[in-house]
């Protein structure tokens, strides 16, 4: 099966030489309305009193049996400030949640058909991937007032393979501005490699290594319109800030690693009976 590339040549340049590239409009305004109503119905259907917190300033200390499990769920994640001293909730659990994952793409049918469409197959297929395989699938809230910080990290960390292979495929619902947390990187970044890793032991997860420091004049804020999407290599540091706006910033976010000729590490967070299905496969 041969897929056409989307990517210009221009883009691919950028793409390589950057660690990152914006597509404008990559999704329609009728799919972003699709998206977001059927993540309100999944909303409305959760049991709150099934959850977990989602923290990347102390992840060690919150995952639990309900993260390594939603590897292949539909779970939902709190923000760590959505609770009073009380332990209760402090405003709706929508306007709670902070993330939902991390199969998505492959158990609600919505998600899988976008997912699974030919404008991501041309993605990936521009960037030289044989048999992409989505790891895992996000859609992310980023609430207005306790949207949480994610530090500077790079992809290949939590999604290994040898040799490594993952790109992160970030598309915003709603328009993402330096006021309600975009994300931000250092561009070039990539090409210093892998910093450390985020491994699966017998007593839970863990680096191996503690985190460089990171000047934050070396970061560029990506602000992006609703329905752009970033595709971000692997080894790119990126981050974005706690959102303390009264506007959210949603997004839906993809990891894709190749499945040929790569091997998917076993001490990764994301631990599956089988491998998902892949977007395409080429002979």
């Amino acid at each position: 099966m041969g897929i056409t590339g989307s990517l210009t040549p221009d883009q691919l340049e950028f793409f390589h030489s950057q660690g990152y590239v914006v597509i404008e409009s990559f999704a329609s305004e009728d799919e972003i309305k699709g998206l977001r109503k059927r993540m309100d119905e999944l909303l409305n259907q959760f049991d709150s009193s099934v959850s977990s917190i989602f923290s990347t300033k102390n992840q060690q200390n919150t995952t639990d049996n309900y993260f390594f499990e939603s590897a292949e769920k539909i779970s939902f994640f709190f923000e760590e400030k959505a609770f009073g001293d009380d332990g209760e909730l402090k405003q709706p659990k929508e306007l709670s949640i902070n993330k939902v994952g991390h199969a998505l793409h492959e158990l609600d049918p919505l998600y899988k058909e976008f997912t699974y469409s030919s404008k991501f197959s041309s993605l990936v297929s521009s960037l030289g991937y044989r048999r992409p395989v989505v790891m895992q699938s996000m859609y992310i809230f980023k609430q207005p007032g306790i949207g949480g910080e994610v530090v500077p990290h790079q992809d290949n960390s939590f999604v290994y393979t040898d040799p490594h292979s993952c790109t992160g495929l970030w598309m915003a619902l709603e328009d993402s501005t330096t006021v309600n947390g975009c994300l931000w990187a250092i561009p070039g970044s990539h090409k210093n490699g892998l910093v450390r890793r985020f491994i699966r032991g017998e007593n839970g997860v863990t680096f191996d290594r503690p985190s460089p420091s990171y000047e934050q004049k070396d970061f560029v804020a990506i602000e992006m319109k609703a329905g752009s999407l970033i595709a971000i290599h692997g080894d790119l540091i990126h981050q974005s800030f706690e959102n303390l706006s009264p506007k959210s910033r949603h997004a839906y976010s993809l990891h894709v690693v190749e499945s040929d000729g790569c091997k998917w590490a076993q001490d990764n967070w994301i631990q599956r009976a089988k491998m998902p299905e892949p977007l395409y496969a080429l002979p």
